[in-house]
């Protein structure tokens, strides 16, 4: 099959992530797979791209998100292919668009439980008619699937409709064992002697919440550290909040890595503060490091970290500097919850990942219909 991965960008994200790590597991399978994005800035993921995977076209439409003139371009791109995978709002649309003048056969990933345009009723019609386009949807965690049939309602909903079997769960992976064997950071990089850090790894965005976690640097002594892995448009906020609490001495904003399971090992504890997630990569990916990993008790967050990791109330900075402050203090505790989620980043393997995915696009390949359901 010739594939081609269509996402918003290469920066540091959970979906980037994903496409990366995805291309070169097919590509293994025999598989020809490409990569459009719509922001062709050059990043390290983008380079890690080009440098693990040997022959890729990798389309680079322009320098924004929603220019309405991709919409021409990706018809010239996606009649190469025989399946065209699309991640996050811009190219799920622009390439439904697209695909009414050329005969694709077309799927989505949905990364999220929730978004801004699930609020807006003028919308839904559109993606109604849009989601209507893809022969297949694959959700990240059940949760998120729950909350795109409750979303969509009417036949997505009913178990009988051709369209309640477009939609399925193919739960995000990560390699565990590569971040789990992964070594620690050079020395020049590594933490100080009795310094405790606590790390997270995540786009300065909406959904985030690195600010609860400086928040509760100032209810836990000096020697408590705080990693934030990532960039974005709230960064720069972050980094005022970390001012006006008087720790930005204890804050170490790393910006874009390529090697990110290195300083999840040279970590103590992995932590996702989120107000919503889809299945978050880094709740995984830190799990699988052998580090006891926290997250806000949201959708998303919730179903992969409760009975193993450590979860407590979205927002609350005071529960949180709690739990960290006893993983430092108790080391049974400590190398209990570590074991715990390791143990459950086993569920979550890449490996898993591929098969589910390679399922959906042999039925997609195989099916009969050129396209999905006219309107």
């Amino acid at each position: 099959m010739k594939i081609l991965q269509v996402i918003t960008s290469l920066e540091t994200g959970g979906a980037e992530t994903l496409v990366v790590n995805l291309v070169p597991k097919f590509r293994a399978l025999g598989h020809e797979v490409d990569v459009c994005v719509f922001n062709g800035k050059r990043t390290p993921l983008m380079e890690r791209l080009e440098k693990e995977n040997y022959g890729i076209k990798i389309w680079r439409l322009g320098n924004g998100y929603y220019n309405p003139l991709y919409i021409l371009k990706l018809m010239r791109i996606m009649k190469q292919y025989d399946i065209v995978h699309t991640h996050n709002s811009s190219p799920q649309l622009f390439v439904a668009m697209a695909e009414v003048l050329c005969s694709v056969k077309l799927c989505s990933t949905e990364h999220n439980t929730s978004n801004r345009k699930r609020s807006w009723k003028w919308y839904a019609p559109i993606e109604s008619w849009m989601y209507g386009r893809y022969n297949h949807i694959i959700c990240i965690s059940q949760i998120a699937e729950e909350k795109l049939r409750e979303y969509m309602g009417g036949d997505w909903l009913r178990e009988e409709t051709e369209k309640f079997q477009r939609i399925s769960t193919v739960n995000n992976g990560v390699d565990v064992n590569q971040i789990y064997n992964a070594p620690l950071l050079s020395k020049g990089e590594q933490k100080q002697e009795g310094d405790f850090v606590t790390t997270m790894v995540a786009g300065f965005r909406e959904a985030k919440d690195q600010d609860t976690l400086v928040r509760s640097l100032t209810l836990l002594p000096k020697n408590f550290k705080l990693w934030l892995v990532g960039i974005g448009a709230r960064m720069e906020e972050v980094k005022t909040l970390a001012a006006e609490l008087g720790v930005e001495g204890r804050v170490k904003f790393w910006g874009m890595r390529t090697d990110v399971p290195c300083i999840l090992k040279s970590s103590d504890v992995v932590c996702m503060s989120s107000h919503w997630e889809g299945l978050s990569l880094s709740n995984v990916e830190g799990m699988s490091a052998g580090r006891p990993f926290i997250a806000s008790d949201v959708d998303g967050l919730r179903e992969v970290t409760k009975d193993y990791g450590l979860l407590f109330p979205n927002l609350d900075h005071q529960a949180l500097a709690t739990l960290i402050q006893q993983l430092h203090d108790d080391s049974a505790f400590y190398e209990k919850i570590a074991k715990r989620c390791y143990e459950r980043a086993q569920a979550f393997d890449i490996s898993k990942m591929v098969e589910g995915y390679h399922h959906v696009y042999e039925a997609i390949f195989q099916s009969k219909n050129k396209k999905s359901i006219k309107h």
